[in-house]
């Protein structure tokens, strides 16, 4: 007696990888460009007098912006000099919505 194998697909082979890609795409990489893109949309439209956060945790009021540098104000004569991209868009707004 002889069997014959049957040929499978070598796509199908590849489904369940190709699967757990796309998930990976749609549960992590999107959300993730995501984010960052409005992070930089955020830190693209700071203003002079904006209340923002730090990563960090500092609180301040931007009192400066040159190229790259902001300068913080975050007491009457104490001003910090800080990069835009240490400011969390994500902090700067819970603050914003417990005040």
């Amino acid at each position: 007696m002889i069997f014959l194998q049957a040929q499978t697909n070598p796509i199908l082979n590849f489904l369940p990888l190709i699967a757990i890609v796309i998930v990976f795409y749609f549960f992590f990489i999107r959300p993730q460009q995501k984010k960052a893109k409005e992070q930089g949309n955020f830190i693209a439209a700071l203003n002079k007098g904006d209340d923002v956060v730090t990563a960090s945790g500092i609180l301040g009021k931007i009192n400066k912006i040159e190229g790259d540098i902001v300068t913080l104000q975050v007491d009457q004569k104490v001003f910090l000099r800080i990069t835009k991209s240490s400011i969390s868009k994500e902090m700067t707004e819970a603050t914003k919505t417990n005040a």
